[in-house]
């Protein structure tokens, strides 16, 4: 089967997001980028009952084979692929305290420097559209300029990475933001970081988990 391994990791991915806690039953989805288009579960298929046959490739003008439907809402992750060379996989969840956020069109600000993992100095909610339509997916292209995560009003959050394990994590890393941002309002208006700070933390997030530097004694030499 072609991309046997992509499809099982894809599925294994799907089966994961769930076992997290950041979605629930059929509901959200996952892609992966391959040559010339992107895989992606299909429209109504439990997780925990899907087969590597059933996940769908398409074409990035969103033609598919004959068979399984796949998930409604392909035009966003294709249009993440076509508009985001960087993408490699994408992540669409209705995580609990992201979506409670996005019912309120509220976006994520600059509470705790954890939100410049998405890019930028807030994690911005899309305006509403019908889900599967263009319009919605539009909506999220604006959302996601300058970053890599979205939420999606009255409706979910969606995340990419360069790979499916990158892309899962920073979907988990915005549903904690979401929750630690809605638990400080309980008690409070959150204190937000200024910009001069985020753009500090953006910046050193930019070497961030990359590979070990030399002491500074050491390059002085």
């Amino acid at each position: 089967m072609k991309h046997l391994r992509l499809r099982q990791a894809l599925i294994a991915t799907a089966r994961r997001m769930n076992a997290l806690g950041i979605n629930q039953g059929t509901s959200g989805n996952v892609s992966a980028r391959v040559e010339g288009g992107f895989l992606i579960t299909p429209s109504g298929v439990a997780y925990d009952e899907m087969a590597p046959g059933q996940v769908v490739e398409m074409d990035l003008d969103g033609g598919h084979r004959d068979g399984q439907r796949p998930s409604s809402e392909w035009r966003m992750h294709g249009d993440i692929y076509r508009g985001r060379p960087e993408a490699g996989a994408v992540v669409h969840t209705h995580a609990t305290f992201c979506t409670a956020l996005a019912c309120l069109h509220r976006e994520i600000p600059a509470f705790h420097y954890m939100v410049a993992v998405a890019g930028g100095a807030s994690i911005r909610c899309a305006d509403y559209a019908t889900f599967g339509t263009q319009a919605l997916s539009d909506n999220m292209l604006r959302a996601l300029e300058g970053r890599r995560a979205c939420l999606l009003a009255n409706h979910g959050t969606i995340c990419f990475g360069p790979d499916l394990k990158k892309a899962l994590a920073l979907a988990v890393e915005v549903e904690t933001l979401a929750r630690q941002y809605w638990h400080a309002g309980q008690a409070g208006e959150p204190i937000l970081l200024s910009e001069a700070e985020i753009n500090t933390v953006l910046e050193l997030f930019k070497s961030y988990g990359g590979p070990p530097q030399e002491p500074p004694e050491r390059r002085r030499r």
